[in-house]
């Protein structure tokens, strides 16, 4: 975890693959609980630190998360988040399908376009944990829409840069792996191998917004994984 922007009302942090945003079954210290400690001790707090959870990554993702240090903070980013006011743009490493440039794959009738809109309906499945995509609406399922595009590549692999319109348990990683592009790592969603560290290459790289109390425009960016790859890929945009 890393403090990558405070004020008086918010905080963001950079989360590790192997962090928890609130507390879960696993009994393991939830990101509140350890910036609470932090802000208390640092800040030599008497009393109780206030910290409110604004919203969630899942604990292989990595990337910005943002916390509200005062109740009206709390209740404004809440409603923020309801209402799609947050932008939130994230990144993710896939298989290279298309082959690289001076290589690309002769025919792509069968290959999903490098940059598109996706529309699906997710049915989540509570035991399984996990999302299923389909084209048409049915009973239980919620419309969950994105924008990705391809950003870098390397011969193997894909950078992809994904716009969030609507927030669905594991969006991300269910309609990129139910157009045949699973996400580096995730096993879960039909990636072949897992991550050397456990985690996938889902990254929450930018959260974009208008300050809940101040009304200045704040934009909120988390370095990339201390990884190779993650730092070829992302040396090609510099």
């Amino acid at each position: 975890m890393e403090i990558i922007y405070e004020d008086n009302h918010i905080i963001a942090v950079s989360k590790t693959c192997h962090e928890i945003v609130q507390a879960d079954k696993t009994g393991d210290e939830p990101l509140s609980d350890t910036l609470k400690r932090l802000i208390k001790e640092r800040d030599a707090k008497p009393g109780n630190v206030f910290l409110g959870v604004t919203h969630r990554l899942d604990r292989p993702t990595t990337g910005v998360v943002l916390f509200a240090k005062t109740s009206k903070a709390l209740e404004r980013l809440n409603r923020m988040f309801s209402s799609g006011e947050v932008h939130k743009t994230y990144w993710c490493i896939v298989e290279n399908v298309w082959g690289s440039d001076e290589n690309a794959v002769e025919s792509t009738a069968d290959l999903p376009p490098k940059e598109q809109d996706l529309t699906d309906y997710l049915v989540r499945n509570e035991k399984q944990n996990r999302s299923y995509a389909y084209s048409e609406p049915r009973q239980g399922a919620k419309e969950a829409r994105l924008h990705y595009r391809v950003i870098a590549s390397t011969e193997r692999y894909a950078l992809l840069e994904v716009q969030l319109f609507t927030g669905r348990h594991h969006q991300i990683r269910c309609q990129l792996a139910n157009i045949g592009l699973p996400i580096k790592g995730d096993l879960k969603y039909g990636a072949p191998r897992s991550n050397p560290d456990g985690g996938i290459s889902l990254h929450s790289r930018q959260a974009q917004f208008v300050h809940p109390v101040s009304k200045q425009e704040v934009v909120i960016v988390a370095p990339v994984p201390d990884d190779t790859l993650w730092k070829a890929l992302a040396a090609q945009l510099d």
